[in-house]
């Protein structure tokens, strides 16, 4: 499959609030065949995630529709999340999950112009030395970039060398540095909101159980 266009994604086609945003980040793909994909880079833990892929979804589909005479012939829509957590209920260890409608009955695909990937990161916990395919070396610096200094031994090669070089800080340029620091500001405002809100609903629930004595 070749990538022939890619956009980044801000919130033009998602009419939602600015704090949900604030976490999500969104490239739009398009391969040779015309197919779409839409990747989200989500770090924090949303309620209705799932739910938010299908809505995703819709704006592919719908982009496709021509005024006047058309069959209803679609190119595949594909949604892939990259998540810094992991859904409750999960398979342990299950890093990667396929989802497409099927059939309850007979198990087979109703269509194959939807589908959705979730990548769980917090399961895939190979260390350098266990990697054995590129997906395990994609996902090892994914999961690591953020703390490797120099690109290790394992995946030197000339596409993931390119990866780490373009993915330095070093490297962004001025505006992209200015988005990269707002974007972590926020992200780290909102996790510090969370863990506040966590740490005095716990305090207030200790205190309500302990009974009051009467004087």
């Amino acid at each position: 499959i070749v990538i022939i266009e890619l956009n980044y994604k801000k919130n033009d086609h998602y009419p939602i609030s600015a704090e949900d945003r604030k976490v999500i980040f969104d490239l739009y793909c398009e391969n040779e065949n015309g197919d779409k994909f839409t990747i989200e880079l989500q770090k924090a833990k949303q309620d209705n995630f799932k739910d938010r892929m299908l809505y995703y979804s819709t704006f592919s589909i719908q982009e496709q529709g021509k005024k006047g005479n058309w069959n209803y012939k679609l190119k595949a829509v594909d949604v892939i999340a990259i998540l810094d957590f992991v859904f409750e209920n999960s398979i342990k260890d299950k890093v990667i999950s396929y989802t497409k409608l099927l059939d309850i009955d007979t198990k087979k695909a109703f269509s194959d112009n939807l589908n959705f990937v979730t990548i769980e990161m917090p399961h895939f916990t190979k260390e350098e030395h266990e990697l054995e395919t590129n997906l395990d070396k994609w996902l090892y610096l994914l999961r690591h970039l953020h703390e490797l200094e120099n690109i290790p031994v394992k995946l030197q090669g000339k596409i993931l060398e390119k990866v780490f070089k373009i993915a330095e800080y070093s490297a962004l340029s001025k505006s992209a540095r200015r988005e990269y620091d707002e974007s972590l500001k926020n992200f780290n405002d909102l996790q510090n909101t969370l863990e506040t809100a966590d740490k005095d609903g716990f305090e207030r629930g200790v205190k309500n159980m302990i009974p009051k004595v009467e004087e």
